[in-house]
């Protein structure tokens, strides 16, 4: 009698690692274009660190990283059996944090006399000019903004997991949740760790004998810089195209609009969709961030004209 409770046992945890497998492979397939933003991003994030620092800010926002998981794991769980609509807005505020972040990052790279004067980014310049000035503490606002854009991309990413889970039972979706969350958590910022370190690669194989060796560390050192640029700004647009896609998602009439002007395209539906996404992602953040601006003068009691 025993041996055969365990047999049934066994083929029920069989049965569960069987769904959980398969529900695991859809949700990362669903996922695969914000794991691409999401790469993009924490990559960008740690731009401008010094060569001895980067590694310890990517090991820090990991950190952040997976307590967001440990927080967001239960949390949708949670709300997604109390009271499901409030994911969407949640979803939602994150998708409009996204939005502001990129629109702020173009202002200030482009016309930066619009906003407020940045403090903090000078400070940093001046840190990085001088070496006996100590980084961690300017690090520490840099890792707190990459933490925070990690919960907004880490939050769809669950969404979008637990939507692929919808009908499976609690210990199933608790499963394919954890699994999708530890796997992008250390794929993501393992990836983002080696592209960092590019240029180190780079100078180690120039010291080498070999003059293969030597060439693919002069190709590594001439391409960093210019990877680097590119997810800075792969990373800005990203923030557009996120955070234009979920708010899009989630108003009914702007979901519905881009799908028909999309429609019209034909063979190039999904580009026109990820574009118009991205523009609606666009506009947003520079509304939000007037209108926080504006807000800011205003409590310090400044014009919101020059």
């Amino acid at each position: 009698m025993a041996g055969a409770s365990l047999l049934m046992l066994l083929d029920d945890i069989s049965v569960i690692l069987d769904d959980v497998s398969v529900m695991t492979k859809v949700a990362a397939k669903k996922t695969a274009g914000v794991l691409g933003d999401d790469l993009a991003l924490n990559a960008e994030q740690v731009t401008g660190v010094k060569a001895d620092r980067e590694l310890p800010v990517v090991w820090a926002v990991a950190k952040g990283s997976f307590i967001n998981k440990l927080i967001l794991v239960p949390a949708a769980l949670l709300i997604s059996t109390i009271y499901p609509p409030l994911v969407t807005f949640l979803l939602m505020c994150g998708g409009l944090y996204l939005a502001y972040e990129g629109a702020e990052k173009v202002i200030h790279r482009f016309w930066p006399h619009i906003l407020p004067h940045d403090e903090e980014q000078n400070a940093r310049r001046q840190a990085n000019a001088d070496d006996t000035i100590d980084l961690v503490a300017f690090e520490k606002q840099k890792i707190k903004g990459a933490v925070r854009t990690d919960f907004v991309l880490s939050a769809e990413i669950i969404v979008i997991t637990l939507g692929a889970a919808a009908g499976a039972n609690l210990l199933t979706k608790t499963l394919v949740l954890s699994i999708v969350a530890i796997v992008i958590t250390v794929g993501v910022y393992g990836l983002v760790a080696g592209i960092v370190k590019i240029d180190d690669l780079g100078l180690y194989l120039k010291k080498q004998s070999s003059s293969i060796k030597q060439k693919i560390g002069d190709f590594l050192l001439a391409a960093a810089p210019k990877l680097m640029k590119f997810l800075s700004i792969a990373g800005t647009l990203a923030m557009f195209l996120v955070g234009g896609g979920i708010l899009v998602h989630g108003i009914g009439f702007l979901h519905h609009g881009v799908e028909d002007i999309a429609h019209l395209t034909g063979v190039f539906e999904t580009v026109t969709t990820t574009l118009l996404n991205g523009l609606v992602g666009l506009v947003v953040g520079v509304i939000v961030v007037a209108i926080v601006t504006i807000i800011g003068k205003i409590r310090g009691g400044k014009s919101a004209l020059h």
